[in-house]
């Protein structure tokens, strides 16, 4: 084992959310009273008096934002800025309710103070569960400043007006930081007292919709200012980078000999991790001056471990094991049980039948995962890019044996999030590092090391059946998943109860709910306990209708063409919005019927129906985001070529009509709807990975392909007009594309694609197999 000290191997998945919380509670509780994800400042390690921010004399209505004296408005964010310009869509919330001069707003991302609450950034929800409270935020800042300068103006606040950050009675006015430095004002408000407030109303916002404005992290992000979390840096620090084991969880190290690493000028020693979380196992790090000699020592030292169970797992495993979970049809939670569905099913006239299923993908963000950990002045300070505080710091705070008080996060801007950092198993080695040679220690994996232990989206398949009467009506409809929970595993607390009481991962299984009328409906969702066991199951972009979308809508295609239906009005037609698909409001006003609108109006963008080239078609889908709680509406017409003596399947443009409510910023809504689409035709086309002796067989871009430059599309995006509340815009463009690829592929040659991604050899084989049932 070597004598350079050993911190701790485990055998299982940890627990990191035994804090008593449930899923519904934290969402209730973070409408309610405005507790938010949200992630600290992006600056420098030795830097964290922020220029720019608050100061001696500004004036803090409420804790989420302050008027200085000079009149700058810094607006506080708790929310993962990963390049998707979420503080300046949050911002623009409370300022135009404010009635502010953008000219003058800041934003500010917050450290892991207890006073912002839960911390999380995921799920599309930033700007949904935002929306209220800084709108009642804004609206109690405008209130204040509006008594206060009207004292200083001497006239009734009932005859002021304000407009662009100034208070206005007749002829006179006052800007707000000329009544912050005069007035001093002090009035403040609790949540309850904010959501009495009166706000304003669609048709006098100047902020919120406006296509002018800019993102306010732009010029950092281009003139080099910026701080990621690889940058951070604080005096006396080594680098580490780890030696990963052979399988994620119960490997055991038997000894390290390190004598080729010593060669290494700048080496230190190594460390054997032992982590009393027991989400770290296995793991050796390697410590030195400077990171490029930490990457050059690890590579040299030779470990020798006992690997756990799951050392020959493979992808095929996992998918088996999920059909054999299927097929035994008495284990999983019932998300939807309907009375009858047996009954239909038993007197149908016909029936419906097909699994599908989804490969492995690794989320290989651009900046690989890293952390600086160090104590000061008894605190223990981890400094690195992350989407869930409130998930890690318990953990955290297990691993270290020190109170989670006494532990405080401070993040930074990410360089590619997409669902990765809402794990933050990557901070746990360099804490214990820290903690073990008394010194600040900054880990970095490579993107090797990222990958090979990526939190990535589980291999899944799906089985949908559907029962027909005697005049081929849709009766009844059962939906089956399996696939690995990373809510289970990661979040345990955060679990839904399905009708039959027992708890199951929503983000493994949402979609499976949908707006279509189809008569008794039954949903079970199945954890496989094999992925759950090889690898750490993680969140991805739009992760459950990753593979979700792809089944239902490829079926629902099916089912329309065997039946003779065009495929737009066959949705159409089950669209109804009647019954439990009606929708409430505020969430879902409209229901089904909204979902209606974005099918037609992608029917006739697209052109749908119109004669097309040889080998060349469109295909429809359609799905509401990621959960009926807060459906963002969507539907995609995708044309695609095939080429028959390749294989090779060439996405020339998608359609995309979004009905997701008030769009507050429309550059960065339409940036995220691109950017999500675009991963929806790499995932459906180019991207996945497979499982090979329980880990993921790539560990770089050079074997893990994602979508070129070469191959995008034309793409036209187009939002409904509305005043509803806004819903979640950064998943659910990835939802729609794949199944709408595989609708054209078989609408231009006939030929079904039933497994993503749609290699040219799996077309290639399906047409042979095609034209040979056709001989």
């Amino acid at each position: 084992m070597g004598k350079l000290g050993r911190m701790g191997l485990g055998n299982r998945a940890g627990n990191e959310a035994e804090n008593g919380l449930s899923r519904r509670g934290f969402l209730m509780a973070a409408v309610g009273t405005g507790v938010m994800f949200g992630f600290p400042a992006a600056r420098a390690a030795q830097q964290f008096a922020a220029p720019g921010l608050p100061g001696d004399g500004a004036f803090e209505p409420t804790i989420w934002c302050a008027i200085a004296p000079d009149g700058t408005i810094t607006v506080n964010i708790i929310r993962a800025e990963m390049g998707q310009h979420v503080g300046t869509a949050l911002a623009r919330i409370i300022a135009d309710e404010m009635n502010a001069d953008w000219n003058h707003v800041k934003i500010n991302y917050v450290d892991s103070d207890p006073k912002w609450g839960l911390m999380v950034t995921g799920g599309s929800w930033s700007v949904w569960m935002t929306w209220d409270v800084f709108r009642q935020a804004g609206a109690a800042a405008r209130l204040a400043l509006t008594e206060a300068g009207a004292g200083l103006l001497g006239v009734p606040a009932a005859q002021c007006t304000t407009r662009d950050g100034m208070v206005i009675a007749g002829s006179k006015s006052i800007g707000y930081g000329d009544i912050v430095a005069r007035a001093h004002p002090t009035r403040s408000f609790t949540p309850d007292e904010m959501a009495k407030l009166p706000l304003k109303p669609a048709s006098e916002r100047h902020l919120i919709g406006n296509e002018t404005l800019k993102a306010l992290d732009i010029p950092a992000k281009t003139n080099g200012t910026a701080i990621y979390g690889i940058d951070a840096k604080v005096e006396g620090m080594v680098y580490a980078r780890p030696k990963m084991p052979p399988t994620r969880y119960g490997s055991r190290v038997r000894s390290v000999d390190d004598s080729a690493a010593r060669a290494v000028k700048g080496y230190q020693r190594y460390l054997v991790i032992q982590d009393p979380s027991e989400v770290v196992q296995g793991w050796v790090v390697a410590i030195a001056d400077t990171y490029s000699a930490a990457i050059r020592a690890a590579d040299l030292l030779k470990v020798d471990w006992a690997p756990g169970e799951t050392v020959n797992v493979s992808e095929k495993d996992v998918i088996d094991h999920g059909r054999a979970q299927i097929d035994r049809k008495d284990g999983g939670v019932m998300v939807f049980d309907d009375k009858g569905v047996d009954s239909t099913f038993a007197a149908a006239a016909s029936t419906f039948s097909q699994d599908y299923t989804c490969a492995s993908v690794l989320h290989y963000q651009l900046e690989p995962t890293n952390a600086l950990a160090f104590e000061k002045d008894g605190i223990f300070e981890i400094h690195a890019g992350n989407q869930w505080q409130s998930l890690i710091l318990p953990t955290l705070a297990k691993a270290l044996d020190r109170p989670e008080k006494s532990i405080v996060l401070r993040s930074y801007l990410l360089g590619g999030g997409f669902g990765r950092r809402l794990n933050g198993d990557y901070m746990i080695p360099a804490a214990l590092a820290s903690k073990a040679l008394g010194k600040p220690v900054k880990l970095i994996l490579t993107r090797s090391d990222d990958m090979q232990f990526d939190s990535f989206r589980s291999p899944s398949i799906q089985r949908i059946r559907v029962a027909f009467d005697g005049q081929k009506a849709i009766t009844a409809m059962e939906y089956h998943a399996s696939a690995g929970w990373p809510t289970q595993v990661m979040a345990a607390a955060f679990m839904s109860k399905g009708v039959d009481g027992k708890p199951y991962d929503p983000f493994a299984i949402a979609g499976g709910d949908h707006w279509y009328e189809v008569g008794p409906l039954r949903v079970r969702a199945l954890s496989n306990d094999l992925a759950n066991r090889t690898f750490r199951p993680g969140w991805l972009r739009s992760v459950s209708p990753g593979w979700v979308s792809w089944g239902l809508e490829s079926s629902w295609d099916e089912i329309a063409h065997i039946q003779g239906k065009d495929p737009v009005q066959f949705r159409l037609e089950h669209l109804t919005g009647a019954g439990r698909n009606k929708g409430e409001a505020p969430d879902s006003t409209g229901g089904a019927l909204r979902q209606a609108a974005v099918v037609r109006r992608v029917a006739e963008k697209a052109g749908w129906g119109r004669p097309m080239p040889k080998d060349t078609a469109l295909g429809i889908a359609t799905t509401f985001g990621q959960e009926r709680g807060m459906p963002t509406w969507i539907a995609c017409c995708a044309e695609v070529h095939v080429d028959r003596a390749t294989g090779i399947v060439r996405c020339r443009k998608l359609t995309i009509v979004v009905d997701a409510g008030t769009i507050v910023d429309p550059d960065g809504a339409r940036a995220q709807t691109e950017g999500a689409a675009l991963w929806g035709l790499s995932m459906a086309l180019f991207e996945g990975s497979e499982i090979v002796g329980g880990l993921p067989r790539d560990r770089n871009l050079n074997t893990y392909t994602p979508l070129r430059i070469a191959d995008v599309p034309e793409m036209e995006i187009e939002f409904l007009p509305s005043t509803e509340k806004p819903t979640g815009l950064g998943e659910p463009g990835t939802t729609v594309v794949a199944p709408a690829i595989g609708n054209a592929i078989f609408n231009a040659v006939g030929v079904r694609m039933r497994h993503l991604p749609i290699r040219p050899a799996d077309v290639l084989r399906a047409l042979k197999e095609k034209g040979a049932s056709a001989a």
